[in-house]
């Protein structure tokens, strides 16, 4: 199946699976709040990177997940560089 989309509700499930400390916190507004707020340490960060890549089919280097310091960040830079539908 060919993902066209990375949402929101998708990318707060790989949060939450990947060590969202708090998991509750992920039901607001998060798409501005850095990673590290929402309680993702860098290798948690690494590991949403990865699952995304495997997922999705986009290349997501450690150095630009260093650089994505929010879901929205994140997210925008996977849809940019997904196949249209």
């Amino acid at each position: 199946m060919d993902k066209t989309e990375l949402r929101l509700d998708e990318l707060k499930r790989i949060m939450r699976e990947c060590g969202a400390e708090d998991a509750a916190g992920l039901d607001g507004d998060v798409l501005d709040v850095p990673f590290k707020e929402l309680g993702l340490d860098s290798l948690a960060v690494m590991e949403i990177g990865a699952r995304v890549e495997r997922d999705y089919g986009v290349e997501m280097p450690d150095d630009v997940m260093d650089k994505l310091q929010t879901p929205r960040e994140t997210l925008d830079f996977v849809n940019h560089r997904l196949p249209a539908a």
